[in-house]
């Protein structure tokens, strides 16, 4: 699944980078928010160009798409000084909050690639994450792909 498709870690950190630094800051962004928007960024651009924009691999979780790299790529921004996380105790989970520490810069991606993010963001970055993760569950890679699977980007064409 998905062979021919390749990670780029530098790609993933700076798609996530701009995405904190344009709506970290909002109430309702924390993780879940955060993967639904880089879950629909390349899904959305692999519909499009059929090609992946960073290469990630995506998990069926409970809640919607969840990002493979996702803190490996969040803990190499903190240490570069250029996202700060902080999480608070809610009831029974952790609730995480990101906020861009320095501009976002994002020299790695093209105008076709920042159109696809901004689209992205416009469509859903309003959304709490109850909203987000039940509007990525009505999308075909999800629905089809089975629990803790990889969701295949092939199927963004059977929606």
């Amino acid at each position: 699944m998905n062979e021919n498709i390749i990670f780029d870690k530098e790609k993933f950190k700076e798609v996530l980078h701009y995405l904190i630094s344009r709506c970290g800051y909002r109430n309702n962004v924390g993780k879940t928010v955060i993967f639904k928007l880089l879950y629909f960024s390349d899904f959305d651009f692999y519909e499009l160009y059929e090609t992946s924009l960073t290469g990630e691999k995506y998990i069926r979780k409970p809640q919607g798409p969840v990002p493979t790299h996702f803190d490996e790529a969040k803990d190499e921004l903190v240490k570069e000084g250029k996202i700060h996380e902080e999480s608070e105790k809610v009831i029974d989970y952790k609730k995480y909050k990101y906020s861009s520490l320095k501009p976002s810069n994002p020299t790695l991606l093209n105008k076709n690639e920042l159109t696809i993010i901004n689209d992205v963001l416009n469509k859903i970055s309003q959304m709490r994450s109850k909203q987000v993760s039940d509007y990525s569950h009505g999308d075909m890679p999800w629905k089809v792909a089975e629990d803790n699977g990889e969701l295949d980007y092939e199927f963004v064409f059977l929606s």
